[in-house]
């Protein structure tokens, strides 16, 4: 009976993918995005407040991560689809990341969305822990409307960052 049962939360583990429990996902929800001024690859500091009125994507990658670099064609696409009607998608690296692989990522990939250096004082405060990707969505408001953690899929954007678009 306890190997069905252990066979069974393994089932619904894989199924559920990399996504938090609930119990995870709501201690971050409905907060103010905490503030952060990052450096980009020219070595000026971005602000989350740049983006005021917008609904952000804080999209937290890593060089070495072959999931975060199987999301970047979809999270260009998206830029370039919505980015009229208020999106704004930003690439954070994972701390340590070399500068150089960060350019060749961005060359690779056609990155159309500012990349920024992150810190660990960022992943602190955004909670990030070792699942990468992470994609923090921020609405208009400034306030944490979710956090995906593992690859943004389609249904994810249909359902937790488009009506975020339609409201203005």
């Amino acid at each position: 009976m306890s190997a069905l049962l252990l066979a069974g939360l393994l089932i619904a583990q894989s199924v559920s993918g990399n996504r938090a429990p609930a119990s995870q996902q709501t201690d971050i929800q409905a907060r103010v995005a905490p503030a952060f001024s990052l450096k980009n690859l020219r070595g000026r500091a971005v602000r989350l407040s740049d983006y005021k009125a917008k609904v952000v994507l804080i999209n937290l990658w890593a060089t070495w991560c072959a999931p975060c670099m199987a999301e970047m064609p979809e999270l260009v696409k998206l830029q370039k689809a919505h980015g009229a009607r208020g999106l704004q998608v930003i690439g954070v690296t994972y701390p340590n990341d070399r500068r150089s692989s960060v350019r060749r990522m961005v060359r690779k990939f056609k990155l159309n969305y500012p990349v920024l250096f992150g810190t660990p004082e960022l992943l602190d405060a955004y909670q990030v822990g070792e699942i990468l990707p992470v994609t923090i969505i921020v609405d208009r408001n400034g306030k944490i409307r979710d956090r995906i953690l593992g690859i943004l899929e389609p249904e994810d954007f249909r359902e937790k960052v488009a009506p975020l678009l339609e409201s203005n």
